[in-house]
């Protein structure tokens, strides 16, 4: 069942929203080579609990940390490691912030040092696709339109769209309906109605769309071995348009 938030309820995940963006920001600048995703997961828990919020993932279906750490080839849902970053990686971190019981979700690419042409069309493609779904994220349009929007122009751009992961609603509970794939026919799906509040996180990927799961049961790497890369926002629909929860 699809929940309809009130403008109140929104404001409140605006509010978390508004903690994770910040959070994101302060993360941009520490992005360097040497740097460890486990240092970056720590800096994030600390962030949120010293602005009174939590860390939604950690401890969900039994995951161990306050972020995902997604490196190079990692689509998703990576472990935060001791491993430096490195001159050219790219890095997502995937966190969802909980203040007072309500939700705000986002994922960010970030390029670490000098990056090559090929990642950085990578990291500029997906971010634009974030958007072309963002503009379909209106009242009497539907969740096919979003789809539809990202994959056509992933796709013109020479990109494959995972199709294992996808965004979601969102609340007090960090996956509601409805599913928002980021691929598949337009005019298809729910209708979008003012009050719902979702997520669009399109991953892009170099090469395949498939992916495989490591033996921790968490990590999704791309099966070719090519790069990925995430952008995600939470947002709410509303009667003068898409309003962005996570705005950095």
């Amino acid at each position: 069942m699809i929940t309809i938030k009130t403008k109140e309820e929104i404001l409140r995940m605006k509010q978390a929203g508004e903690i994770l963006a910040a959070c994101h920001r302060e993360i941009r600048k520490l992005i360097r080579p040497g740097i460890t995703t486990m240092e970056i997961d720590q800096f994030a828990e600390k962030f949120m609990k010293e602005h009174g919020a939590t860390p939604e993932q950690k401890g969900y279906h039994g995951y161990p940390y306050a972020t995902c750490a997604s490196v190079n080839d990692v689509i998703c849902h990576g472990f935060p490691s001791q491993t430096p970053l490195a001159d050219g990686d790219i890095v997502t971190i995937d966190m969802v912030v909980n203040l007072n019981g309500w939700l705000a979700d986002s994922a960010w690419s970030y390029a670490v040092g000098k990056v090559s042409e090929k990642s950085q069309k990578l990291l500029d493609v997906t971010k634009e696709a974030l958007y072309k779904g963002i503009e379909q994220a209106v009242v009497g349009n539907r969740i096919g339109d979003i789809s539809h929007a990202v994959q056509s122009f992933a796709e013109q751009q020479g990109y494959a769209v995972v199709r294992e992961f996808i965004g979601h609603g969102i609340g007090q509970k960090m996956h509601e309906e409805p599913q928002v794939p980021h691929y598949g026919p337009p005019h298809r799906g729910p209708r979008l109605k003012e009050g719902m509040v979702i997520t669009i996180e399109p991953m892009l990927n170099t090469g395949t769309s498939y992916s495989r799961i490591d033996e921790d049961g968490w990590t999704a790497r791309t099966f070719d071995g090519g790069l990925s890369a995430q952008y995600e926002h939470t947002l709410a629909i509303t009667k003068d348009g898409p309003f962005l929860l996570t705005e950095q």
